[in-house]
């Protein structure tokens, strides 16, 4: 059976394991962008967690100190017993050495802890806590195929929800008709923006570039956002009744479209070009096509900033004043290019360091950054631009979120760990008292437990003759309240049960000159033959110190507990005593 056991306890630790480590890849493997993000994060809100940490640990030192106090109490209840009782040392120093093991288990992982939250701000770096005098400007805004928001992506009322909350450029995805149109679409079908499942429910799944401009240019491109069930984004605002409306009459524009609101507003135009499908006329000619488009439109060429990275050297030759943005790639290719921007994801950018691109002097774009605490981030570490889907939001920040001077971060440092600490030392200071008040109570009654146990062994010794000597004249026998003849009597019924006990015979100062009536001083006893000894044993320590001892101080109650004999004398009185 054991060995069954033994077996059971290991498979299920083994599979117990398994998938542990399971669930450990599908964390790091699938949701790699999420743990970067959760990393940079700790950057920005890095002071408020430390903080906030050291006012957890106020909180929890109240439990833990009444814990360690109680077992520091406990300890010193059990030395004492163990000083009291020398039969029992070796127990006594195991259980010891428990509670000594058991107080540095808990106590010093948490004063461990505690000391590196208050030294942690020495080595603590944030981009948040600088001096205001070193704060970058703020960072310029791309709106992310228009105001995503605010209107329906990619369509021209989004383009101009961006331009109304200030954006820097327009952010947008191309695409080439089978026609050789170039229009605004970002996915690889028409289902999720358009209402084509409903026109040519056979053709979804087609490639944009596999339809002509004039089917494209009849479907519908806002009522998957107007009218959606679902919101598209988390905390977007409802639509008004005019914006709903002129959203859900929205046509896929073209790219020449975005050129001319990009001239008349002045603002920088950035895009993705996707490739056309591999049977499309256009396939290998599509960059030359699009940059003639672009050349066509009259557009001034520092306006664009030129992102595809396919057949640069004829972009920079065909159209110079293109500003040539690039991707997260080495230094040194950047520079052999000529290329002074790049565009590049928060979270890789981040995780690789921008000091080499900063020395490099190479601008930097962030992609995509919408919280207010991200964008706080990319302004503290002086980013020039970030494209964005909530460009209505972080337009109206006036200074980062979570932004504070170093002297003002160094005194509420030091503020809290003085407090905090006051705070820890008065908390077990307060158990520290209330257990020693308790201890200070429990040794005084064991004191005077002792001490009328001592009196009442030895008496009066000169008066009282050798022990274990019969006595007849009349006397009443105490017994002490806190042993376990008053508590328990049934366990003094027989004296071979405690060998350990001494037995004093108790003697009277002096014979009674007069026998009194029984009947006037106790109850009628019960005729006996012989000396009925009657056992009090030993009094023992409580072992446990939550014990109450309030019997130690009450009067000391007196029982009859001999018989007499028949001639109405009583028989002689043996008590034993520890």
């Amino acid at each position: 059976i054991h060995l069954i056991l033994s077996i059971c306890r290991l498979t299920l630790i083994l599979l117990v394991i398994v998938i542990c480590s399971f669930f450990f890849w599908i964390l790091f493997t699938y949701w790699k962008d999420r743990w970067l993000t959760v990393g940079l994060s700790l950057q920005v809100f890095a002071p408020y967690i430390h903080l906030s940490s050291i006012a957890m640990m106020v909180i929890l030192s109240w439990p833990l100190a009444f814990y360690l106090i109680h077992l520091e109490g406990e300890a010193r209840i059990r030395r004492y017993q163990m000083t009291c009782n020398e039969r029992k040392r070796n127990k006594r120093c195991n259980v010891l050495t428990k509670l000594r093991a058991l107080q540095v288990a808990v106590g010093l992982p948490f004063f461990l802890i505690l000391l590196c939250l208050y030294l942690l701000p020495l080595g603590n770096f944030s981009p948040c806590v600088q001096e205001k005098n070193k704060l970058a400007p703020k960072p310029d805004f791309f709106g992310h195929r228009g105001a995503p928001m605010l209107g329906p992506e990619n369509t021209i009322m989004s383009f101009e929800k961006a331009v109304e909350h200030g954006a820097y450029g327009l952010e947008s995805d191309v695409h080439i008709s089978y026609d050789h149109v170039p229009f605004l679409m970002h996915d690889s079908d028409l289902r999720r923006t358009t209402n084509i499942k409903e026109v040519l429910p056979d053709a979804s799944l087609t490639h944009p570039s596999l339809f002509d401009w004039d089917f494209l240019s009849t479907l519908n491109a806002g009522k998957w956002f107007s009218h959606a069930p679902i919101k598209p984004f988390f905390g977007m605002k409802p639509l008004s009744k005019a914006d709903r409306e002129r959203a859900g009459n929205q046509k896929i524009p073209k790219l020449t479209e975005l050129l001319e609101l990009a001239q008349k507003e002045k603002k920088f135009v950035i895009f993705d070009l996707n490739g056309p499908a591999p049977n499309h006329s256009l396939r290998a000619l599509y960059v030359r096509h699009v940059v003639s488009i672009i050349l066509d439109s009259q557009i001034e060429q520092h306006l664009i900033f030129w992102l595809p990275s396919f057949e640069r050297e004829y972009v920079k030759k065909k159209a110079p004043g293109f500003q040539q943005v690039g991707r997260l790639l080495p230094v040194e290719r950047l520079t052999k290019e000529n290329i002074t921007r790049i565009n590049a994801d928060y979270k890789n950018l981040f995780y690789n360091g921008m000091r080499e691109y900063r020395a490099a002097n190479i601008s930097i774009n962030l992609y995509l950054v919408n919280e207010p605490w991200l964008f706080s981030l990319a302004w503290c570490s002086r980013i020039p631009s970030v494209t964005t889907d909530n460009i209505q939001v972080l337009n109206e920040m006036t200074q980062p979120s979570y932004f504070m001077t170093p002297k003002y971060y160094l005194f509420v440092w030091i503020l809290m760990d003085i407090l905090s600490a006051v705070f820890i030392v008065a908390i077990f200071y307060f158990h520290w008292w209330k257990e020693s008040k308790q201890e200070k109570f429990l040794k005084s009654t064991s004191i005077h437990t002792e001490s009328l146990s001592t009196s009442l062994r030895t008496g009066n010794s000169k008066n009282q003759a050798p022990s274990c000597i019969p006595i007849d004249p009349v006397f009443r026998v105490t017994e002490i309240p806190w042993t376990h003849a008053a508590l328990s009597p049934a366990l003094t019924k027989n004296v071979r049960k405690y060998p350990d006990s001494s037995c004093v015979s108790v003697v009277p100062m002096k014979k009674a000159s007069k026998s009194e009536p029984v009947s006037k001083t106790i109850k009628t006893p019960v005729p006996g033959e012989g000396n009925i000894r009657q056992l009090v044993p030993t009094l023992k320590a409580s072992e446990s110190i939550q014990a109450p001892v309030q019997e130690s101080a009450r009067e000391a109650i007196f029982q009859s507990s001999s018989a007499v004999k028949a001639n109405g004398t009583f028989s002689s009185i043996d008590v034993c005593y520890p």
